[in-house]
């Protein structure tokens, strides 16, 4: 009973400490497009899961964000060990939790587009970084499963941070 009461304090000790760095990220304007505004680098690893059996891959990536939601970058990546090199645009949207929505086109070197994906995303770290997950992935229109992450920070510190 007592290893319950102490887990029940500790529980609600971190919950209170995570709820309060929301509530400054949200203060200082960072839960928002203009507060994602800037350079951001990123790592991606995952698999896509087609009929024919999983695929692995993993992106290398710098994006930048205006402050009305727009982001536009490239990538480099590796899908079943060949390179890539990529173009992206699209769109975000964020939430005054801190927690968004990426609708990502990725263009290959020809400028045609060849896949769209949905991520959903949560801001930590003061607004420094940004984890993701991503929840569709369609290739020239087909949706294939998709189980992959995304890690991204912030190349250079916004003024006053």
């Amino acid at each position: 009973m007592t290893r319950k009461i102490v887990r029940s304090i500790v529980f609600s000790a971190t919950l209170l400490v995570g709820l309060a760095a929301v509530a400054r990220a949200q203060d200082n304007g960072i839960c928002s497009t203009a507060g994602m505004a800037g350079e951001w680098g990123y790592t991606s690893t995952g698999t896509l899961i087609p009929p024919t059996g999983t695929i692995p891959f993993a992106l290398v990536g710098r994006l930048t964000f205006d402050a009305a939601g727009n982001f536009s970058g490239a990538q480099n990546g590796s899908t079943e060990g060949q390179a890539t090199q990529e173009t992206i645009k699209g769109t975000t949207t964020v939430n005054s939790d801190c927690t968004g929505i990426l609708n990502v086109n990725v263009y290959n070197q020809l400028g045609n587009l060849q896949s769209t994906s949905v991520l959903a995303f949560v801001i930590v770290d003061n607004g420094q970084e940004v984890h993701v997950v991503f929840k569709s992935q369609t290739f020239y229109g087909t949706n294939v499963p998709i189980v992959a992450t995304l890690n991204a920070k912030r190349q250079f510190p916004k003024s006053g941070q």
